[in-house]
């Protein structure tokens, strides 16, 4: 990769559902092992989704937001996290949650991603549970 620039905009199941799938397949599929089945839900084609690209159109990072305020399948690939990928693909994702009114958003965090969240005003909730075989925990965080 001889740029690290990416874009991050909004997108749809309906029209972007290759781009999004191919993220969350490397990411929750292959590299977490989560069973493909339980990836796959009726939720996607409900969310608005965020979906990052890096120079030359590659699809390198999404997350979606569901009707409810909660935020999920945030994943990037490997090679772009720690670049602000994540962070983006957040950032865009409260921003829509605002703008459709909601006054705080929540997301199940991997236990090992929580540092992540709480360095963006996430505060966790209640204990630890298991989720498709890994450790989550309920995080929320109020929205301006």
């Amino acid at each position: 990769m001889s740029s690290w620039r990416y874009t991050v905009r909004a997108a749809s199941w309906a029209v972007d559902a290759v781009a999004l799938q191919s993220v969350r397949r490397a990411v929750f599929v292959v590299e977490q092992r989560i069973p493909e089945e339980l990836e796959w839900d009726a939720a996607d084609a409900q969310c608005v989704h965020a979906l990052a690209f890096d120079g030359q159109d590659a699809p390198i990072g999404c997350g979606r937001l569901l009707l409810d305020g909660h935020i999920g399948r945030m994943a990037v690939l490997a090679p772009w996290r720690g670049r602000g990928v994540g962070d983006a693909l957040l950032t865009r994702l409260m921003a829509i949650a605002h703008a459709r009114g909601h006054a705080h958003v929540m997301l199940n965090a991997q236990t090992q991603a929580q540092g992540f969240y709480a360095r963006r005003g996430f505060v966790a909730r209640g204990p630890v549970f298991d989720e498709a075989g890994i450790a989550h925990r309920l995080m929320t965080r109020a929205l301006p």
